[in-house]
Order: C-alpha cells, then structure tokens, then sequence
C-alpha cells in the first residue's frame, strides 16, 4: 500500500509531525502544543494539520513519552506483587544503594505498595531444580486480595525463574484466569536473566505501565481507525527500533524514552547520507536537552538504564543523557545568589512567559526573544500570533536582573551562559569522559531550540562544526519513518565454557529467531532485509563485571547453526583484550547471557528529495538587532527552506523556519549541503 508515512513524536512542549508522500517523495511537517493529561488530541490534531483524509496513510509510527513521564511523575497504575516467600522487599532493598551519599535516612519510594507486595509458597534453585512447587491456591488467595485493595496490573516475582519458569508460568495462568484485565506481567516473560532485583524492577515498572501505555495507544488506534485510518500503526522503542501495538500494550517499559531514540537513530542516518559517521546529537526541546553520541555510524546501546532513583529498567536503550535544560525550563537564582536554569519547566501550557498563557517566571527561551534571537511575530507551533517581548523582558528583570543586579540584556545573557555551560557539560560526559575526541565529532542540533545553540556548543566543547539537519524542529518525528523494526532477547545460560551444552543453547537462539521473525512476519511493513544478531555477557570466573562477545552464527533457512566451545572462546579472547588489553593466564571462562536482536530492515527514503533546488535567491528577508556577547548587531534574517544549494550565509545570520530557528554566530558561517542540511562552521578566511 503506497500513501503517506507518517512519523508523530509526542514531547513534554510539542507534538512534531513528520508527513512522507511516498509516491513523489515529497515530505511536509506540523508542529503543535501538546495538550495534557491525554496527548492523543494534540497527537490527532497534528495528523490533521498535514492529512485530511486519514484513509490516505500507509502507515504511523509513534514515539511517545507517556511511559517515561508515568515513571517520571509517578503516574502509573496500582500495582500489586506476588513474589516468591522471603522476597517481599527485594524492590525497596535494590543494591543497597541511596538518593544521597550523606546522612543516615533514604526517602525512597518503590513504585509498588508493601501493602500490596504478597508472598506465595514456591522455590526454584538456581540450577532449575524445584525444591517447592508453587502453591496454586496461595497464588489464587493473592491476586484476589490485591485485587480487593483496588490494583489494576499485577506483576508475578518468583526466585531463578530465568533458570526454570514452571513454577512461575504456572502462577501467571492461575492469576490470568481470574484477573479481570490483561494486565498480569511475568518476569520470566518479560527479563529471563539473572539477578533478582533488576528483574522484579523491570517487570513491576511494566506492569505498572501497563493500564496507562496501553489505554492510550488503544484511545490513539481507535481515534485513527474511526476516521478512516486502515494502515499499520507501529510504536518506537527505546532501542530505536519499532514494534506494533499489541507488543507495546504488552511491554510498554520497552517504550521509556523511545521519542529521543527515534531522534538519534534520524541523526545518525542524516549524518551518514552527508558524509559524517562520528556524531554528538542534541535534542533540545521545551523540556529537556538530550544528547547521544555516535562513532564509527553505530548508535551506543546500554542493557540498562535507571529512568530515576530505584527505577531500573534491564532492556536494550539507546543511551542517551538528559538534563533539564529545554527551551521551557525556568532560570531562577538561588538563597546564595547562584543563577540556576531548571529542572523546572513552564512545558508547553503555561510555556514561556513571552507566551503569555499565566506564566511569570522567565526561560530560555524567553531569554533568546529578549535578544532578538526569536522572531516574536512568527512563533513556531502555529497556535500563537505573537510573542510578548515585553513580558519577558519584565519577567528577566524581576527574577533574575534585580537579584544578580544586572541589566536585562546581561541577565538575558547570563541565563543562555548558565543553559549553555550545562548543555556543554552534558556532551563532554557522553564524549571527553569516554574517551571519545569531540574534534573528531560532528554536533547535530535538533529539535525546536537546539540550533540556536549550536555556535556556542562548537565554542564551548571545541567540536569542529555543526550540521543542522533540514527540518530539525521534528528530526524525531523523522526517525519514527526511518527506524527499523527490532525485537531483543535475552536468557541466562550461567555456565563455563568448558561445560557449555551447545544444543541447549542452540534451542535458546533458535527459539528468538523464531519469535522475532513471526513477530515480523505478522507486521503489514515490508522489509529490506532480515538481520540476526546473537552476542553473549561473559566473563572470567570470579569476575562480577561482564563483557559483550558479539557471535558469528550461521543462520540458513531459518534454522541456526550454534558456535562450538573453541569458537566462543577465541570471541571472547577478542573482546576481552580489546576491551582491556590484556588477558587473564589460565582464567576460566564463563558465559551469563545470551542475547539476541532481530532486525526487519524497513526502506529507507531517498533524502535528496528534501533538498532545495541549486537555484534561488540568497537575499535576506529582513535585518533586525540581535545581541551577541557584548554587542548588538545588524543581522540579516533568511528564509532558510528557500536557501539553494552550495548557498554560503555568513555571520551573523539567522535563518527561519516553521519548527525552528538557526543561528549563526558573527564568527560563524552556513553552507547549505546537498541535502539541505546546513553545514555550521568558522568563516572562510577572506
């Protein structure tokens, strides 16, 4: 089915909309305020603004953050346990770890209850043996209980059920057969690995999830379907790949920031086509500023990622480092006199005060309108006329001005020095402090406020340059079309190599080949290619630290040809001594996990059909004043979607457009790249 793809990313301010025409290749965008409590009318209304006729859409593909800001603001469902005898409290215990160094109380909260936290007869050992079978009726007792005390999800926590699910799968149908919804999640379902507490943690989270994800992704399918929506509608996950919606009502922990992955894995693409396989991204929105990096053109995957304090979720992400500093969040000064910028953030309602929707308290973004680096009579999002510049200039003066006993201009200042510092600091932790070289990187700024920082990001961290992508207010909504469709798998195997049962690990591998390629072959989206990928957590006895040794496995006809003992030894040779430079003498080898991705790769399109012509005008719009460091300047203003090709704009410029604005420093200069990209870099001498 041809027609339009379409990719809508949900964030904290905007819901952006990405509109691919696929018969001619052409690609329109939409930017609208996203509404609260329920994101699905602002997600419906951003559709609108580009499709009329919803039965002309192929497909949508959604990367949403209502999973991370149910965990975020603690807005998940009631949730209740049933957990192994003598294993209550695995969730608040954690790894003996605390919110803060000092002081002798912790003021953390599990997401689930103790109240609703019950125990049940059973124990499997770690070899999979049963020492007790799992008593049904005390399992029955359990969820009738829990559901008396009004949870709506329940999540079944049995010991080393990775090692011998029976006792567990058994409890989960007990419990399924009198839950009154869908919504009963089990760990050896959802994380089939060693180690209790990341497992209880990663399952409870998903049930948690459960009756919210799932609730709003039904309201979102049937809103499309009643207006004559017949395509398939997938959603992004964290691991910047897709799945469809029945396996994101299941797993809905596998969505925490698959809005931001989706932005990385565009960026990554965008990059590539123009040449650049090293890349720092940095997605600034209204809430936050995220950043990712990536090297060699392979995006960074972490197995597991702490959503806050206490919330781990054990799942393939892309990593990726937030800090709140978005064009929304609020500077304010200190009982010291220290200015701070967020993590409060005015979102898109009551937003900025130049908005002028209630908010007194001034942001980033008021700070730029102050000086002249937003345009006030063309606010993006299309809902305002105007901006209020005055209001945000009273608003700089009151709460950051007065104190700090600065002009407005030098307080307007000093807020973007404070939000840039913070932004510089959060890519040198994802680079410097990993050993990566920034030189050697390009930063692409995206998302509706990054690419008027980008300049300072080139000053502050010593990158080369910047690439700002064509549409990089909805670079996100740009990944959702891109992304392929991914399925992750894991299982404890837990032995030495030496002992290694290569026909039982054989059967683990051809059991993931087999769900991940049903799971594709139930999608509707046609695919490039199949990709499989197997990789194993190993380490040397004694070690608690384990490394990742990717595999070699033939895999023909479907069926997989698993590696012998010498092979996996002479792998894990390698990954060791690559990771630390040497090997250990006599060290015996252990594997933990095995674990495996499929990849449905999905068609990309073409991204020479965003680029401008090589013809037109390089003729500025208009001139206004806008502050840089010390000084006001006169500063042309471009149109830059009607920006040709091999166009060269030298600072200080800016260029406009519907989801964003680029800003080019005085010492600065944009060239616009076969792909309409723009190439931020230092001026030519002349």
């Amino acid at each position: 089915m041809t027609g339009h793809m379409i990719g809508v990313d949900v964030g904290g301010t905007f819901t952006d909309v990405f509109v691919l025409n696929e018969e001619d290749g052409t690609a329109t965008v939409a930017k609208v305020p996203t509404t609260r409590p329920d994101q699905s009318s602002g997600f419906l209304d951003g559709i609108g603004r580009e499709v009329s006729d919803l039965s002309e859409i192929a497909v949508v593909v959604h990367g949403t953050t209502a999973g991370t800001n149910a965990l975020l603001e603690r807005k998940g469902a009631k949730t209740g346990v049933i957990c192994t005898h003598g294993l209550r409290d695995v969730l608040e215990m954690r790894r003996r770890d605390r919110p803060r160094t000092w002081g002798l109380r912790g003021d953390f909260e599990p997401v689930v209850d103790r109240r609703d936290r019950l125990e049940v007869p059973e124990r499997t050992l770690a070899n999979g043996s049963i020492r007790t079978p799992v008593d049904l009726d005390a399992v029955r007792a359990a969820a009738n209980q829990l559901r008396d005390q009004g949870c709506e999800a329940v999540a079944i926590l049995f010991a080393n059920a990775y090692a011998n699910p029976e006792n567990e799968t058994a409890a989960v149908a007990a419990v399924r057969d009198i839950w009154p919804n869908p919504h009963v999640s089990a760990s050896s379902e959802i994380l089939p690995e060693i180690r209790e507490f990341e497992r209880f943690s990663t399952t409870a989270l998903n049930a948690y999830l459960q009756p919210e994800v799932s609730g709003y992704l039904n309201r979102l399918e049937n809103a499309l379907h009643s207006g004559g929506f017949d395509g398939e509608f997938m959603i992004v996950q964290s691991n910047g790949g897709v799945m469809g919606v029945g396996t994101a009502c299941q797993l809905p922990v596998r969505t925490a920031l698959s809005g931001p992955a989706a932005g990385v894995i565009a960026a990554g693409y965008i990059a590539q086509s123009a040449g650049f396989d090293n890349v720092i991204t940095g997605d600034m929105g209204g809430t936050s500023f995220d950043v990712s990096l990536i090297a060699e053109g392979q995006t960074m995957l972490s197995a597991q990622t702490s959503i806050d304090f206490g919330m781990v979720v054990r799942n393939p992400m892309i990593e990726i480092t937030t800090i709140g500093a978005g064009g929304g969040s609020i500077a304010w000064v200190d009982k010291g006199g220290l200015l701070n910028i967020g993590p409060e953030s005015a979102g898109s309602n009551p937003g900025p005060v130049a908005y002028g929707l209630g908010n007194d308290r001034p942001t980033v973004t008021d700070a730029n309108v102050v000086l002249g680096r937003i345009d006030p009579d063309n606010p993006i999002g299309g809902k305002l006329e105007r901006l209020d510049v005055e209001a945000a200039r009273q608003a700089i003066d009151t709460h950051v001005g007065q104190p700090l006993d600065l002009s407005t201009v030098e307080a307007a200042e000093a807020i973007l020095r404070v939000a840039n510092s913070r932004m510089a600091g959060a890519i040198r932790l994802v680079s410097i402090e990993r050993g990566f070289d920034p030189k050697r990187f390009v930063f692409m700024p995206f998302g509706g406020g990054g690419a008027l920082h980008a300049g300072a990001m080139l000053a502050e961290v010593g990158i080369a340059r910047a690439i700002v992508p064509r549409y990089p207010g909805v670079t996100s909504a740009m990944g959702c079309v891109i992304a392929n469709m991914r399925q992750d798998f894991v299982q404890t195997i837990n032995t030495l190599v030496s002992q290694l049962d290569s026909t039982a690990m054989g059967a683990f591998m051809q059991d993931h080949v087999d769900q991940g390629m049903a799971l594709l072959d139930a999608a509707r989206t046609t695919f490039e290619a199949r990709e499989i990928s197997f990789e194993l957590d190993m380490a040397y006895v004694g070690q608690t630290h384990t490394v990742p040794v990717p595999l070699t496995v033939t895999v023909s006809d479907g069926k997989v040809n698993p590696p012998d003992s010498a092979a996996i030894e002479q792998a894990f040779d390698a990954a060791y001594n690559a990771t630390y430079g040497r090997l250990l003498k006599n060290g015996m080898r252990r594997i933990l996990n095995l674990r495996s991705a499929v990849t449905g790769k999905r068609p990309k399109f073409e991204l020479s059909t965003l680029a401008p012509s090589t013809r037109g005008s390089v003729e500025p719009m208009a001139t206004r004043k806008v502050h840089f460091a010390q000084n006001w300047y006169d500063t042309a203003i471009f149109d830059r979607l009607s920006l040709p090709v091999g166009a060269v704009i030298k600072g200080p410029a800016i260029l406009t457009q519907p989801d964003t604005t680029v800003l080019i420093e005085p010492h600065l200069q944009g060239r616009v790249d076969a792909y309409g990209n723009t190439i931020i870099e230092p001026k030519e001498a002349e």
